[in-house]
């Protein structure tokens, strides 16, 4: 009896779940990403505050499923499916639209962030989904201390150390959270001129409270429990 093969398109959270829901079926995984690393995101606010360095929230794909037999990794990005003949195009370093065919497909590519309409925002609010965000807001955050310290207008402090974050959702709290421990912690003792102390964390979102999409129990203790 001929081998299925099942094609996952995403080495996220989701696609390496299903690669691992299938280690003992009798199918050919293969699983597709553009990435050769796999990302913990829900740790990319540690990195974006400087908690975590880059490496320890990623880890090598293949290094993942090595021991898993049935199981193939592609570095690659899916350009188009074909549902009719069920294949998918997969361009690589070198090659373009190879044909792949599969019995089985999963998409495991994830989400993006949204601007809702405003998308000339992106260069002034990066979003949260990669480690190159991460690295981004992070350098954004360090420079704003840097900045701060160079004025020598004490009045301008308070304005570069204003940081305004979208989003009262888990990743909002948590970067808020955060932002406050470097703002307290190392930035409080290496800095001289700047006085951090006025460094300002503001969250913004459209609900009433944050952790609107949690019980009002949660919401009501994340508020409590500001830094």
């Amino acid at each position: 009896m001929a081998r299925s093969r099942v094609v996952i398109v995403g080495a996220g959270l989701g696609g390496l779940a299903a690669t691992r829901a299938l280690r003992h079926a009798p199918a050919d995984v293969i699983l597709i990403d553009r990435m050769n690393h796999h990302v913990f995101q829900p740790l990319l606010y540690q990195v974006a505050t400087a908690g975590l360095t880059p490496g320890q929230i990623a880890t090598p794909i293949r290094a993942i499923v090595r021991k898993q037999r049935n199981a193939t990794v592609i570095l690659g990005e899916v350009t188009g499916i074909d549902k009719e003949t069920k294949r998918v195009f997969v361009t690589g370093v070198d090659r373009t639209n190879v044909p792949l065919e599969y019995d089985y497909l999963i998409l495991a590519t994830g989400v993006q962030h949204s601007y809702f309409g405003h998308d000339d925002f992106a260069k002034f609010a990066p979003g949260l989904k990669t480690l190159a965000h991460a690295v981004d807001i992070r350098n954004m955050v360090l420079q704003a201390f840097e900045q701060a310290e160079a004025k020598e207008d004490p009045n301008r402090h308070r304005d570069l150390l204003t940081f305004i974050l979208v989003g009262a959702g888990p990743t909002g709290v948590e970067m808020a959270s955060a932002l406050a421990v470097l703002v307290r912690g190392s930035m409080h003792s290496e800095f001289r001129r700047s006085n951090t102390a006025e460094a300002r964390i503001l969250l913004v979102d459209l609900a009433p409270r944050v952790l609107a999409q949690f019980p009002e129990r949660l919401s009501q203790a994340a508020q409590d429990a500001r830094c």
